[in-house]
């Protein structure tokens, strides 16, 4: 086993490996950014390096860098966890150059799975079912429309390199073909430097599952199945192991094949190969097909480990070292069922646009595994993916661990920035997936009900108004008392963009009443906090600084006025387009002076690892662009400016 050894990721990731470093006795060296010097990572580890500025380009996926770190600290072998290095070939070649190990495969067998139409001619050469599609080299706009033609609408164009939903567009029909291509091209341009693209038959009621395999170079296993489905934008939001109504036989088939793919390029490491599934007459042997292999430890790798009892992390440190697979097929058992989901830093109602902040409150349940790379106080950066959390259950059946995962995503509490929180609460309690009946179109289907915001119940605003009058502890017996009446105290709260007015009293000892616009509350102190008379809901509120956030199965925050504050002008309307977020400004697509009309494109910014484009408003003429490409910018920073409206 290994001394010591490099990290060559951050956050959550870098985490999870510190964690079984620690538990094996291997010392752990971590590498951070500017933007990460204060990270958890750093703080767990037993050495930190610093790699460069907090673009990744700059750190870490400068190579140079992080194995000038490894050579200085001793480390006998890097990790490179998951994203940025964890699949690039030449990074392997430059470890084993400088006597390092690669925690992972070979430098061949990434490359063998790294483009996806070389991956697919591959598998079928190794007996493994593929998608129906165009894998060709020829890369001519009008041969791959008639490749999509041939192969029958809808298709998906994907970029060859990559992953993530990257590059990555379905297409219904001819008419919007040209228009989607040119967009997949120029995202998988933008984050893989290659904007090749293969075309592939949808199938119209797809699930997503896949196999966990792992090699040690001569012999492969698989750890049976994953079922990633629950998808928006085509990133997973809640995963499962093992997948709903997977009969023996098609998880025998699939494992099958998995291995075969595995052994076919010489796998060694931890490995993901996908497939597409077609659910529209359950799950059958012969309804699956290939899509790509991931070579490397996936986000999801985690309910793995909970219905296998194997930690993937060690087994990875051990192959790598020399060791062999340290169970055989036959060894491997399946316990129970396990969830996984997925808290991001987004806003949902704004198409999950990623979003960034301080987390000024951050607690997860006891009993519960969470998976994160962040503390409360720490900052969400716009350089980086807005991952907060994986939040894991696991229980003896599927209802079992389902309960538990809504329990868990109802008891975890995060202030500071938007989060996708309430939506995985909704989605965890969506009735097709209670029955199992998930495919990649679910979120879809219900994305107005799981986007859909609520104003805070009159309890809500109540709980906020006495934190924020200070009563969020046992009140005192004498405490609101006057000779005539009971003292009555005026808090003024914003909620977004509503103000709630709340006047407050104690009537009573251990009692509060609170007068609001949508009614009266009268609440009692009981079980260390206030509830709602007559209710016995567990709810909880934080104060922070200026803001009170309350919980109560979601979270919602409040910001407390200043009784002197007067009210500000109103921003100039609908004349203004701001950036939602800090970012680079990757295009500006109009001059002052142009007509444009609503929805039409004005710019494309890139941030979170994503592009994002900023639509005219309304129909008119632009008066001012006041941006450049290239430039760097905060978030609600002035972008472009429309004349006014005659």
């Amino acid at each position: 086993m290994f001394g010591k050894i490099l990290i060559a990721n951050r956050g959550e990731i870098a985490c999870r490996v510190i964690d079984t470093a620690r538990r094996l006795g291997v010392r752990t060296v971590a590498v951070f950014s500017d933007a990460d010097r204060e990270a958890r990572h750093v703080a767990m580890a037993d050495e930190a390096v610093h790699i460069g500025a907090a673009a990744p380009a700059e750190s870490y996926l400068n190579m140079e860098a992080i194995l000038d770190a490894a050579h200085r600290t001793g480390a006998q072998a890097v990790h490179p966890g998951y994203g940025f290095l964890s699949e690039n070939a030449e990074f392997v070649e430059a470890c084993e150059a400088a006597g390092v190990v690669f925690i992972g495969p070979s430098a061949q067998a990434i490359r063998a799975m790294g483009l996806k139409d070389a991956a697919k001619a591959l598998m079928e050469r190794a007996g493994v079912p593929v998608v129906p599609g165009y894998h060709g080299e020829n890369q001519d706009p009008e041969h791959l429309a008639g490749a999509a033609d041939a192969i029958g609408w809808p298709v998906l164009i994907k970029a060859v390199a990559g992953g993530g939903g990257k590059g990555m567009r379905l297409v219904e029909g001819p008419v919007d073909f040209f228009e989607a291509l040119e967009g997949a091209r120029a995202e998988a341009r933008g984050a893989f430097g290659n904007d090749a693209v293969l075309i592939e038959k949808f199938v119209e009621k797809p699930r997503h599952v896949e196999i966990q395999v792992f090699g040690d170079g001569e012999n492969a296993v698989h750890l049976f199945e994953r079922d990633c489905s629950l998808q928006r934008r085509h990133q997973k939001v809640i995963e499962e192991a093992p997948a709903p109504g997977m009969s023996a036989e098609m998880r025998a088939a699939m494992g099958e094949a998995a291995v075969r793919a595995a052994r076919a390029i010489g796998y060694r490491g931890a490995g993901t190969v996908e497939f597409i599934v077609d659910a529209s007459e359950e799950l059958r042997p012969d309804r699956f097909w290939f899509m790509e292999m991931n070579t490397r430890l996936q986000v999801e790798h985690p309910v793995t480990e909970a219905v296998t009892g194997v930690d993937l992390v060690e087994w990875q440190l051990r192959v790598a070292a020399g060791e062999p697979l340290p169970l055989t097929q036959d060894d491997l058992r399946l316990d129970g069922h396990a969830f996984e989901a997925r808290l991001y830093a987004e806003d949902v109602s704004k198409g999950f646009l990623p979003a960034t902040g301080r987390l000024s409150h951050l607690r997860f349940p006891d009993g519960v595994r969470a998976d994160t790379g962040v503390r409360a106080g720490d900052e969400i950066s716009p350089f980086y993916d807005p991952m907060i959390a994986k939040i894991i259950v696991h229980g003896p059946t599927r209802e079992i661990a389902l309960l538990r995962l809504r329990k868990a995503i109802s008891e975890t509490e995060v202030a500071g920035t938007i989060t996708n929180l309430t939506f995985l609460r909704k989605l965890a309690e969506n009735r097709e997936l209670a029955r199992g009946e998930v495919d990649t179109s679910l979120i879809g289907r219900f994305l107005d009900d799981l986007s859909q915001s609520s104003p805070p119940p009159v309890e809500i605003c109540a709980l906020a108004a006495l934190a924020a009058a200070g009563l969020n502890e046992a009140p005192a017996p004498q405490a609101g008392f006057a000779l005539w009446s009971p003292l009555r105290h005026r808090i003024v709260l914003r909620h977004g963009e509503e103000t709630v007015e709340a006047v407050l009293s104690l009537p009573a000892p251990m009692r509060a009443r609170v007068e609001l616009a949508g009614g009266e509350v009268d609440l009692i102190w009981a079980e260390g906090g206030w509830q709602p008379d007559g209710r016995r809901e567990k709810a909880r509120a934080v104060v922070l600084g200026r803001r009170v956030a309350v919980f109560a199965g979601q979270g919602w925050e409040f910001e407390i006025v200043d009784p002197l504050e007067r009210g500000a002008d109103a921003a100039a309307g609908g004349n203004v387009i701001e950036a939602p977020m800090p970012g680079l400004v990757k295009a500006v697509l109009v001059e002052p002076g142009q007509q444009v009309s609503a929805g039409q494109r004005l710019a494309i910014l890139e941030a979170m690892k994503m592009e994002h484009t900023l639509g005219a408003p309304r129909d008119g003429r632009i008066g001012e662009v006041l941006v450049t490409e290239g430039s760097q910018i905060e978030a609600g920073a002035v972008m472009i400016e429309l004349e006014d409206e005659e």
